[in-house]
Formats: structure tokens, C-alpha cells, sequence
């Protein structure tokens, strides 16, 4: 995969977000218009490509994201010999970056752009000057820490536990929740370094769900051809992380 450098000049962000693209990334949008005009002065827009490092393990996190419309985030573990896994993804219905803490943040581990498009960024310092002034911000990001650590939580479940093909239609789902068409752009590479399995693991794997009418692949791309189906084929993780964070915050699940 191709890294690039970490995302922490704000000069490339062109203009100051509007209300309405504030409203395209859900957790934003589950702020009161009162409360969303106290940050939209310090929120910029950027596109992001695919590949993009945001901040890398041991970075100071000077910089929150919010994903909108297909844009994912992906935060990974990294081993000492350079293997990559994905614990968990974020889409329109989060943020990466300061959300929880204060003060100086350490990353754990990196966060890259998995599917590139449109992001909105502001400094971390100014979302948690934001906090302190407005509670239902700081409340909104608690619930929201704990919904994220819920998907982390389950994905160490899935991978020890679950075959690799129920995990591949858990990603696909998710991924598919956060497109704007029944198109998911990926590679299998891509996909394999989520999963932490080999290009040919996946190759297989995608074949068996092409087979069973599931998906049909694409060169770059999945195109999602039976949603039910998928979710039959899936493991109860990836119904049991969005249960959870309907329950957290229901304000944000689209209806």
C-alpha cells in the first residue's frame, strides 16, 4: 500500500465548511444547528486519496477527521515486521482523530484512507476547546468513543474466532453502509491487508461469493449484488457492533 505522509498541514484545505457539508458526515449532523455553528468556523474540507497515512503510532493526533459520503478511514495495528491489520473503520458515522482525551494524544496504532473521497478536518486543540464549551459535544464523542472501542472489541472476536469469508461479508456490509451505490472501490489486496489474510486467500473468497450471487467483481471494484444475502452469509458480528451503536446513538443511525 502506498502511504504518502502523515495529513497535518491544514494549508491544502480549501474554504470553510457550510452548515449543509457539516450535515453531510452523521455524527455532525446529530449536533444542534446552534451548536454545529459554534465549530463550522474551524472545520475545513479536503479530499483525500486513497492511501493517504493520517497519523502514524506514537503521532501527536493534532488533527480530528470526519469522513462524508464514501470516504472510509481505516485504523490499523502495525507489527514490527510491517504487517498491517484493520481493527476497526470509520465512515460518515464517525470521526478518527481526538475523541475522548485532552491534552496530548499519542496514536496507537495508524489511521489510513481505505476508500478515498471528501473529509472534513479540524484541529484537535479547537474540537476540544469546543468540548468544554458545549457539553452535548463532549457527550456526543463519549458515546461515540464507546461505540468505536465496541467495533474494536468485535473485530478481535471475529478475527480469532470466525472464517475468513464471514469476516469478508462483515467488511463488505460495513463498507456497503457507508457508499452511496451498491459499487464498494477496493482491491482484494486492499482487502486482504483488512482482513490480515493473503491476496489469494481473498481471491477465493470472492469467488465462492461471486458464485453464490452475492457480489460480482470488478477490476478495482465490488459491486454488491444481494444485500440479504450477505447478511446470511455473515457472522452475528457485524449486526451485533450496529445493534450497539443504534443504542448509543440513535440520533446518528440514518433512518
Amino acid at each position: 500500500m502506498s502511504m504518502g505522509q502523515p495529513s497535518s498541514d491544514p494549508r491544502p484545505y480549501s474554504g470553510r465548511s457550510d452548515l449543509s457539508a457539516l450535515r453531510g458526515n452523521r455524527l455532525l449532523a446529530a449536533l444542534p444547528g446552534t451548536v454545529l455553528q459554534d465549530v463550522a468556523p474551524h472545520i475545513r474540507p479536503v479530499n483525500l486519496e486513497r492511501g493517504r497515512v493520517l497519523f502514524e503510532p506514537g503521532d501527536d493526533v493534532d488533527l480530528t477527521h470526519f469522513p462524508t459520503r464514501s470516504a472510509i478511514i481505516s485504523l490499523q495495528l502495525v507489527t514490527r515486521d510491517g504487517r498491517e491489520v484493520e481493527a476497526a473503520s470509520i465512515g460518515r458515522e464517525g470521526a478518527a482523530g481526538g475523541i475522548v482525551s485532552s491534552g496530548h494524544k499519542p496514536a496507537y496504532g495508524r489511521a489510513v484512507v481505505q476508500i478515498a473521497g471528501p473529509v472534513l478536518v479540524i484541529a484537535t486543540e479547537q474540537l476540544e476547546a469546543a468540548k468544554r464549551r458545549r457539553p452535548e459535544i463532549s457527550d456526543l464523542f463519549s458515546r461515540y468513543a464507546d461505540a468505536l472501542l465496541a467495533q474494536v472489541m468485535q473485530s478481535v472476536v471475529c478475527n480469532a474466532l470466525h472464517p475468513v469469508e464471514q469476516r469478508a461479508c462483515r467488511w463488505l456490509l460495513s463498507t456497503h453502509d457507508r457508499s452511496e451505490t451498491n459499487i464498494i472501490r477496493l482491491t482484494q489486496q486492499s482487502l486482504a491487508e483488512m482482513l490480515g489474510v493473503q491476496r489469494t486467500t481473498v481471491s477465493g473468497v470472492a469467488k465462492i461469493l461471486e458464485h453464490r450471487g452475492l457480489i460480482r467483481q470488478h477490476h478495482g471494484h465490488v459491486e454488491v449484488i444481494d444485500r440479504a444475502g450477505l447478511e446470511e452469509a455473515c457472522c452475528e458480528c457485524y449486526q451485533a457492533v450496529e445493534d450497539h451503536y443504534a443504542l448509543l446513538l440513535p440520533e446518528v443511525v440514518e433512518d
